[in-house]
């Protein structure tokens, strides 16, 4: 993509490679997934997939490199995925929810409001990536998935309406803010500097000065398309305990 989307006072002819991550969580009441990336068919034809986005997104996955092989190499399919967590519902987030029938998708309802509206096709928004016929649990605020304080859903609202973070708790690796694309790269919380695809600047500023707050209690922050960052992470079988 554009380089000048993320980092306002880049040269706008410039560009940025993103990494498209999925977290699998795995815990003892069942396996969730954070955010299911891009439909397979965007590497062979973006603009059937995307339509008018493909415009403004170029892929440049090899066919074949998606959350459902990234899961087959853990051992898992994706009837092995019992909650699939939609960070927000742009289409590089939620391209792979068809894949997972057995899932009950967790979403906030903010986000499927703007999802639904009728400019939600000029905003991001591909209704056929998350609008799947599946169990669909829409959020109202803060969750704690499963009561235990392990897995905990926070409203972070400013590149969407909707948008949300996950802080998950790890056995030996400690916390983890899953953001989403409240940060999509480091920079951003390092500097203040809204990217240009900011929904609300007021309500993200709000969300950054939140996050860095969890980030203060020790808490490490995973950015959504940070290469830099994504290079520094245990990805597939070098998972995080």
């Amino acid at each position: 993509m554009r380089k000048s989307i993320f980092i306002p006072d880049a040269d706008r002819t410039a560009t940025i490679e993103l990494p498209v991550m999925a977290a699998l969580i795995r815990h003892a009441q069942g396996n969730v997934l954070f955010d299911t990336g891009c439909h397979p068919r965007a590497a062979e034809d973006a603009v059937a997939c995307w339509g008018g986005l493909a415009k403004f997104m170029t892929p440049i996955m090899a066919p074949g490199d998606n959350v459902i092989a990234g899961l087959a190499t853990l051992g898992l399919s994706t009837d092995d995925i019992d909650v699939v967590v939609n960070s927000h519902l742009h289409t590089d987030h939620c391209g792979c929810n068809a894949f997972f029938p057995k899932a009950t998708f967790m979403a906030h309802h903010l986000e499927i409001e703007a999802a639904r509206a009728a400019t939600g096709d000029m905003t991001g928004y591909v209704n056929t990536d998350w609008d799947t016929g599946g169990k669909l649990d829409a959020l109202t605020g803060e969750r704690d998935l499963f009561g235990d304080g392990r897995i905990v859903l926070l409203h972070m609202p400013g590149h969407t309406p909707g948008s949300i973070a996950g802080l998950v708790e790890l056995d030996s690796s400690g916390s983890m803010l899953l953001a989403g694309d409240t940060v999509s790269l480091q920079e951003t919380l390092a500097t203040g500097v809204l990217p240009r695809n900011t929904w609300n600047a007021e309500a993200l500023t709000r969300s950054l000065s939140e996050v860095r707050r969890i980030a203060k209690s020790g808490a490490a922050v995973i950015a959504s398309h940070d290469a830099a960052q994504w290079d520094t992470l245990k990805t597939g079988p070098q998972a995080y305990d």
